[in-house]
């Protein structure tokens, strides 16, 4: 395994020597992009040296064992190495894994209220205000973009982006249908209703990933509608994007200022163009989202919510936790890092299966 990466430690020192070269400093992109590689490439040359060091000492325990007075003292050691050996190749292992270039970006997020009537779309409103918080406590900014709500408050749809370090290498699980069982307030005779939301997660896409022309676009200005004071009703600040090429439409009413709904929903285009290419050129992932998106139904769902009984089922993974209040509130590690580890073995399975 060692003799795989001797090419880290060379690349390391490049990388140093091309950061500091005033040429790629000015070059901001091109820094950036090294920066992001540099970032990557340290915690596996630390590995490499922490299993090189675990290595030598297994030498060293087994010379010891040649020595009546040091035997015990190094089969101990050895019961110890045989641990922490296959932990720290598991490790390398898994740094090594072929990336997903869109790891490191932000997420533009797509709540849908699905079957269930105005249940559904509070449930919409209780899953946006769960991301809003597990977002908060990450330390990652959430934006609005657009959202339609009914009387009651809840979400029909509501599109906004997640900013910060990690958000989509944590986020991209959520991609599916929701589905909540519990006793709706809208409910008289306290019987319990199932019903559903659809949730989107999309890579955000910079100008460089998707060229937009002006020309491709019509747009189209309206009174912005719904919960908002009074200002909203008086000015033309909704904006409505069509992208002809492709039928996308894409609306933005959430800012005051109809130059700011433009730029937001020309974000969100971007994405879902972003999105239609990753899916034309990748014919198995186009497979997976429709998979995980589902239409809607009751019965197509990744997660279920639980509140009579107080759980969260993750079914893709089979796993239950009894901590729904908790969850809801945005403590969702313990489900999102059990998501992330299956998604780990399954590529290391994968990996194995190549070689």
């Amino acid at each position: 395994m060692l003799d795989r990466l001797d090419w880290v430690h060379p690349r390391l020192e490049e990388l140093g020597v091309l950061l500091s070269d005033p040429q790629v400093v000015q070059d901001q992109q091109r820094w950036r992009a090294l920066m992001q590689e540099h970032s990557r490439l340290e915690p596996l040359e630390a590995a490499a040296r922490r299993y090189a060091q675990l290595l030598a000492a297994r030498e060293e325990a087994q010379a010891m064992l040649e020595e009546p007075e040091m035997a015990g003292m190094a089969r101990e050691e050895l019961e110890q190495l045989a641990r922490d050996i296959p932990a720290a190749e598991r490790e390398i292992q898994l740094l090594l894994l072929p990336r997903d270039p869109d790891e490191d970006r932000n997420v533009v997020m797509e709540i849908r209220s699905g079957a269930g009537g105005e249940e559904a779309a509070l449930f919409g409103t209780m899953l946006m205000r769960m991301y809003t918080r597990y977002a908060e406590t990450h330390g990652w900014r959430v934006e609005m973009m657009d959202a339609s709500l009914t009387e009651l408050g809840g979400v029909k749809e509501a599109v906004f982006t997640i900013s910060g370090e990690g958000a989509f290498a944590h986020l991209r699980y959520e991609s599916g249908v929701h589905r909540v069982q519990r006793i709706p307030v809208t409910e008289s005779n306290g019987k319990r209703q199932t019903s559903t939301a659809t949730v989107a997660v999309l890579p955000e896409a910079q100008e460089v990933d998707v060229k937009i022309d002006p020309n491709d676009l019509r747009i189209d200005v309206y009174r912005a509608s719904g919960h908002g004071g009074q200002y909203i009703n008086k000015t033309d600040s909704a904006v409505r994007i069509t992208h002809l090429p492709t039928g996308l439409v894409v609306t933005c009413q959430d800012e005051k200022s109809q130059l700011k709904n433009r730029d937001k929903a020309i974000r969100v285009l971007r994405a879902r163009l972003y999105e239609k290419l990753r899916s034309e050129n990748d014919e198995e992932y186009a497979r997976r989202r429709r998979d995980q998106v589902g239409t809607g139904d009751r019965s197509e769902r990744i997660r279920t919510y639980n509140f009579n009984e107080g759980r969260v089922t993750d079914h893709r993974i089979g796993k239950t936790i009894y901590t729904i209040d908790a969850f809801v509130d945005g403590d969702m590690d313990e489900i999102l890092d059990a998501l992330i580890f299956e998604d780990q073995q399954r590529r290391l399975r994968a990996l194995g299966q190549r070689e």
